[in-house]
């Protein structure tokens, strides 16, 4: 069973995307299921998690409505506010979907890198575990040391970090980063995405080589149990396509022992996302 663990999909709106600016015309159309079945079946890929892209209970509400009707969509990882006082009433409604299996907030675009310390967002986190819903971590590294912070707080919730933490590719400069995902990883209700590498770094001239050192940091950190492939499509094709960015997780695993390559990719993400 192989499964990618981080797709997005919409119907492209200029007003409702801003986030994809004009550097990003690759990604300025509609990607929908078909999309994607059309350049991941060849590589193997049988379904995916469909992850929130606008913070939104409406892009949640047409997610899970999709997911009805396409069976290659999972789980889908939604948003709701969990800063809000009705945050349970959001969650009742959108729990009568059973494919929700997660909820995510951007919090990289928070000002405050301490924002899931406020005492109204944990509280929030706290409402997830009742309802067996995953949270994904989204973030720059340097909110590493708050999202430390954060998950000491539950101990029981399942933690799913995004795109290995986004650290600063460009640069190359690997502490503090590594360490603290070391740390991180020390928390064995934390999974981690290997995913949203291909943008972080040179998007003209990466090879798959390049970022394989980051690729060993979280290995060592997380183990391969832990770790699952994602696409972060189409948000990749910006970077290169889809089979070159799965390459760079797949040809890492090719000489793997063959009982590790089917966690990774796909039986951890169903594990972790309970599907």
């Amino acid at each position: 069973m192989r499964i990618d663990a981080h797709v997005h999909l919409w119907r492209y709106d200029a007003h409702e995307y801003p986030w994809i600016s004009d550097d990003m015309a690759a990604i300025k159309r509609d990607f929908l299921p078909d999309d994607w079945r059309e350049v991941a079946e060849p590589l193997g890929f049988e379904g995916f998690i469909a992850v929130q892209a606008r913070q939104t209970l409406e892009e949640t509400q047409w997610l899970l409505e999709l997911a009805d009707g396409h069976s290659v969509i999972r789980g889908v990882v939604g948003w709701v506010d969990l800063r809000s006082p009705m945050v349970d009433e959001q969650l009742e409604i959108l729990c009568d979907h059973t494919k929700l299996v997660g909820i995510r907030h951007v919090v990289q675009d928070e000002p405050d890198d301490a924002f899931m310390l406020q005492d109204d967002f944990l509280r929030g986190i706290h409402r997830l575990g009742r309802r067996n819903l995953a949270y994904d971590i989204l973030i720059f590294a340097r909110q590493l040391p708050a999202t430390l912070e954060m998950v000491r707080h539950f101990p029981r919730q399942r933690f799913v970090l995004n795109h290995i933490g986004k650290p600063d590719l460009r640069t190359g400069e690997m502490e503090p980063w590594a360490s603290q995902m070391r740390e991180l990883a020390q928390h064995e209700n934390v999974w981690c995405k290997l995913s949203g590498m291909v943008t972080e770094g040179d998007r003209d001239a990466w090879t798959p080589e390049d970022l394989h050192q980051w690729v060993d940091v979280v290995f060592e950190a997380f183990g391969a149990d832990r770790l699952m492939v994602g696409s972060d499509w189409p948000v990749c094709l910006v970077a290169g396509s889809y089979m070159k960015t799965m390459g760079v997780v797949m040809g890492y695993v090719a000489d793997m022992p063959e009982d590790v390559q089917p966690g990774i990719l796909g039986e951890n993400c169903a594990g972790v996302y309970s599907i």
